[in-house]
């Protein structure tokens, strides 16, 4: 028999808490399945690339839903999200498409601010998930 996989937000009294909707540590207890995602930009199916930030953030978020529909997983299984942005003036936008996405969602979440691959490519994400 399986364990059942559970999921506990942490925030240790002794450090920051956690501002802007993410857990400061995420502990996973069952799990038979990790699922390491690679950095998603916002490329579509057929390889255009939308201009604006907010679609091609919102794509890089389509495109990892993708990846865990392809294992039978939602975004309720990710346990860690990692977003690369190409400037830190897409920082608000950002956050108001992460949370849009994920809702009362809250992954383990770094976002940092990076020269991206292709100077096109405005946001990267990568995930991890656990089932």
């Amino acid at each position: 028999m399986l364990s059942r996989l559970e999921t506990k937000c942490l925030a240790a009294p002794d450090a920051p808490p956690a501002v802007g909707g993410y857990a400061q540590a995420v502990q996973v207890t069952g799990a038979t399945r990790l699922l390491f995602i690679s950095g998603q930009v916002g490329l579509t199916h057929d390889e255009k690339l939308p201009a604006s930030f907010r679609d091609q953030c919102r794509q890089a978020w389509s495109n990892i839903e993708a990846q865990l529909r392809a294992t039978d997983m939602t975004l309720d299984n990710l346990v860690k999200v990692t977003t690369f942005l190409a400037s830190r003036h897409h920082a608000t936008e950002n956050r108001e498409v992460r949370q849009a996405v994920l809702g009362d969602r809250s992954p383990a979440l770094t976002v940092v601010i990076a020269g991206l691959f292709d100077d096109a490519w405005l946001v990267e994400i990568e995930a991890i998930a656990a089932a």
